[in-house]
């Protein structure tokens, strides 16, 4: 609970710090290209609402509040009037504290009332239950009763909830798989009769497939709630959005009444955008790169800070270059590298506690983190935040940077610009981000396949009846299916279950998949993550790195039929990333029309998604040490819904004679129909309010009176569509305008990464490309020809059958590489074969033991093998040239006893 009357020290932080150790290991300072500064915000104070009742005052006065912000009374006084209602204020306004006080009204006026928090993280709703124990201890036990039930609470305590609690605190997965399966047994009956508030936290992160399923968890909860003849209110949160009331209303199924006033203090705030450096021959230093360097000098200003990261992979990457610095660049002569963090999912539910005890209090500095933190997880005082790269939505962009400031005192954010189109934009236009209003929030609970999901569920609770269509509009499509398919059966007008027993654990909440794989760490049997089988396919195949907590693994293996993953610890130099290949096909078209000299269609697509294998990237330098093939690749396929634009014939005349290989319809970028696609994407996702986690875009072709044509097709990430595309359909010519302002309007000369997708291809040959979906134009005359793309397989420049003459070239290549062990190869002067052996030869016995240590062995044939075209049973031995390291070791023996009895005589 805030205490919102306490003096607010103030501190100067950042740039403009006049504290020496501020001024001190600030190199990214040049790179500052726009600083905001939004000044200090008194609080707006209103005294207890009338009808308050004098418990909940005392309550108030024991947590030294005496007031109410403006936002909190205007939401406890519409509680109070039976109204839903959704608050939208900032981050650390005190929302928690504005829903908590209707919900306390009710429970002492009626001990028996009961009211279910909904938390989109188990680690949200442990945290906050933490923050409530001030409640149980003023009001004591037999008044105010709380837990949290998730999947770790055991079973004697879940009991006792069931039985006892008052506030129930959870998630939409135990809502699906336990509340409403089981509302008849355990006690649940009790909790559903007397329910009278639902609280839902964070609401803007029920967006896509994720918020879709909970919407239909509340068409489930209302025919629950209805059989017990109970009604509860609902009471959201949410970051601020175009359409929190629309959003609400969708996912909840009833009006609702929206407070935005903020009536919370807030400190002063500086915003500093940063653009990376340029590198000489290849382009803008990536903002992880820039990131790793900023961090240790964070470390040395003794900032407490948040870097946010856009992916879990990038969070291990820039957590082992950070460490790596502190720790081995021994800044100030110490090792500083055990200040700093990771902390993203895929971290177990103890390693995430330990950190965020570490941070509380103090033992840590730092953490590097994905959107995991996002969320308003209690992990101390911070006054910094780093976003490395814009993160998407002006949504997140606020809540991240909200997590600097919480303790009142003036706070820092730095954006570091990636070179991507949103990023690129920002740094051309920041009032964009400071000026315009949030994104839309949206959700289909329509969506058919997820329908259907939760009608399978909800027939399993309760019997349908007629009156049920109301809720679930496709129900008279779905129910004659699930007869046919035995799980329905018609009994006096009512359809009754009568499939398997469980279908609630048919489906995942967070996404489309069901499918859920194990990494296993092979050394010890240990549990290392879990993850869902797209992201497995792409990131624990064979061959990969997987990273986690600064600790490489390499994948040893991928078992299809068990769903797990063996790898084991490993100290390569270098990282994967997978490599995919993507094929459209069309399904069934629902719309079309005319634009310019195009036609748009709209309707139901193919994905199919191959991953071929992975390219290693080292650390530091992040130069690509090549491609590895999977065998056999890793395929995924699903049906969606997508819009497509129609090709001009002039414009595939033109792209087929600049396309570098044979088979136009892979989905490289470094093709002019990618540019095509990067362009029209990143279009698209700025005007529909999206990320690359929901929409995508590729090449498709399709046949029309026996005739090829090529589209240029966005579709949904997501089994059957989420209504992404079908928006993006509507203003389709917007999409358009605004794909060619964004490729012409790039400051970069000829083309980048941030405008069409690489630096091989003419931008104008893109923009040409892009203006004859309006008009016919002339083919341009100066055609720049991208380079033939990198292949999966990597071209090896050695031969096994010639190594043993080229030994010291290949030596000298790899060590350029920066290979692990390559400057130990150097050392070796000599090799020779036989049969299918490479001979290594050494001048001392130890180095044999140590290089045929299994370990080393096999990371030395994985090496050679990169390079190297080799036998399929290809090994290696080594063989010591002579026996003079006899007398070396005799007299090392030596010089270490005499070493060491000497400071046995000195002592």
């Amino acid at each position: 609970m805030e205490n919102h009357h306490n003096s607010q020290e103030q501190i100067s932080t950042g740039l403009g710090s006049t504290n020496d150790q501020y001024h001190k290991h600030r190199s990214y300072e040049k790179y500052v290209i726009h600083q905001r500064v939004v000044d200090k915000r008194e609080a707006v104070l209103n005294e207890f609402p009338d009808i308050m009742l004098p418990q909940i005052r005392d309550y108030l006065a024991y947590a030294g509040i005496n007031k109410l912000f403006s936002h909190q009374k205007e939401m406890f006084c519409a509680a109070m009037e039976g109204k839903n209602v959704v608050i939208t204020t900032a981050t650390a306004s005190g929302k928690t504290l504005a829903f908590l006080l209707p919900v306390l009204q009710d429970i002492i006026k009626n001990p028996s009332t009961r009211a279910i928090f909904i938390y989109p993280t188990k680690a949200l709703a442990s945290d906050q239950c933490r923050a409530m124990l001030p409640l149980v201890e003023f009001f004591g036990r037999d008044k105010i009763s709380i837990g949290v039930y998730d999947g770790d609470t055991s079973v004697n305590e879940r009991s006792r909830i069931r039985n006892s609690a008052n506030i129930i605190l959870t998630n939409p997965e135990m809502m699906n798989s336990a509340f409403l399966p089981h509302h008849s047994q355990y006690g649940f009956s009790f909790v559903f009769s007397n329910l009278r508030y639902i609280v839902i936290d964070e609401l803007h992160s029920y967006r896509g497939a994720f918020g879709s399923h909970l919407a239909n968890i509340f068409r489930r909860l209302s025919r629950i709630c209805k059989y017990y003849s109970s009604s509860p209110r609902f009471l959201c949160s949410s970051a601020t959005l175009a359409n929190p009331v629309e959003l609400a209303e969708n996912i909840c199924g009833d009006m609702f009444y929206h407070v935005s006033n903020d009536g919370s203090p807030a400190p002063k705030k500086q915003y500093y955008f940063i653009q990376p450096p340029d590198v000489k021959g290849a382009g803008k230093m990536p903002a992880p790169d820039l990131s790793a360097e900023m961090i240790p000098e964070f470390i040395m200003q003794k900032r407490s800070f948040i870097a946010f990261c856009r992916a879990r992979k990038t969070v291990e990457v820039v957590l082992k270059e950070s460490r790596d610095k502190l720790k081995y660049d021994g800044i100030a002569g110490q090792d500083y590298s055990d200040l700093i963090s990771g902390y993203r999912g895929g971290y177990t539910p103890q390693e995430r506690k330990a950190i965020e005890s570490k941070m509380i209090s103090g033992k840590i500095q730092g953490l590097i983190s994905t959107n995991a933190l996002e969320l308003g997880i209690d992990i101390g005082k911070v006054d910094t935040t780093m976003l490395i790269g814009y993160p998407g939505t002006r949504s997140s962009f606020w809540q991240q940077s909200g997590r600097a400031g919480r303790s009142g005192k003036p706070c820092d954010t730095f954006l570091i610009l990636d070179n991507l189109p949103f990023d690129q934009y920002l740094a051309i236009d920041p009032d964009w981000l400071f000026e315009a209003t949030s994104e839309y929030a949206l959700v289909d609970k329509n969506n058919l396949y997820i329908q259907i999901a939760h009608v399978r569920s909800a027939a399993a609770e309760l019997p349908f009846t007629l009156d049920d269509v109301a809720l679930f509009p496709d129900l008279g499509e779905i129910i004659p299916v699930l007869i046919r398919a035995n799980e329905l059966k018609n009994e006096s007008g009512r359809f009754i279950w009568c499939g398997k027993a469980f279908p609630a654990g048919d489906y995942s909440l967070r996404n489309m998949e069901k499918e859920r794989y194990k990494l296993i760490n092979s050394d010890n049997s240990a549990y290392i993550t879990e993850m869902d089988e797209t992201p497995a396919f792409l990131e624990i195949h064979d061959g990969s790195i997987y990273m986690h907590e600064g600790q490489s693994y390499l994948v040893t293996k991928l078992d299809l039929n068990s769903k797990t993953a063996l790898a084991k610890p490993t100290d390569e130099n270098y990282y994967t990333y997978p490599f995919c290949d993507i094929t459209l096909s069309e399904i069934k078209r629902h719309k079309e029309k005319r634009i310019g000299r195009i036609n748009v269609y709209f309707g139901d697509i193919n994905v199919k998604s191959v991953v071929l294998g992975h390219k290693r990237i080292q650390f530091h330098n992040h130069q690509n040490l090549g491609f590895d093939k999977i065998d056999p690749p890793l395929t995924m396929a699903f049906d969606t819904e997508g819009v497509w634009i129609k090709i001009p014939q002039n414009v595939v005349n033109l792209y087929r004679k600049l396309i570098p290989f044979k088979n136009e319809n892979q989905n490289f970028w470094k093709n002019y129909y990618g540019g095509l696609c990067f362009a029209i994407l990143n279009a698209a996702m700025m005007i529909t309010m999206t990320t690359k986690d929901d929409i995508n875009a590729g090449h498709l072709q399709y046949i029309e009176n026996d005739t090829q044509y090529s589209a240029i097709c966005v579709y949904d990430l997501f089994i059957g569509g989420l209504g992404y595309s079908e928006k993006a359909y509507d203003v389709i010519e917007q999409i358009i305008n605004n794909a060619m302002k964004m490729v012409s309007g790039c400051k970069c000369k000829d083309g980048c990464p941030a405008c069409v997708g690489d630096y091989s291809l003419d931008k104008n040959i893109v923009l040409w490309g892009l203006r004859n979906l309006y008009d016919e134009i002339a083919d341009p005359v100066d055609l720049k020809v991208p380079p033939v793309p990198l292949q999966t397989a990597y071209e090896k420049q050695f031969s096994f059958d010639t190594i043993s003459d080229k030994w010291n070239e290949f030596a000298a290549y790899i060590q350029k590489k920066g290979e692990y062990l390559s400057s130990f190869i150097a050392t070796i002067a000599k090799v020779r074969t036989k049969a299918s052996k490479l001979i290594l030869i050494v001048e001392n016995d130890f180095y044999k033991s140590w290089l045929l240590d299994a370990d080393n062995k096999k990371k030395l044939i994985n090496m050679l093998s990169h390079y190297i075209y080799v036998p399929n049973n290809f090994d290696i031995d080594v063989f010591v040239k002579n026996m003079e390291y006899e007398d070396k070791r005799d007299k090392t023996v030596r010089r270490y006893s005499d070493l060491t009895k000497s400071r046995t005589d000195d002592k």
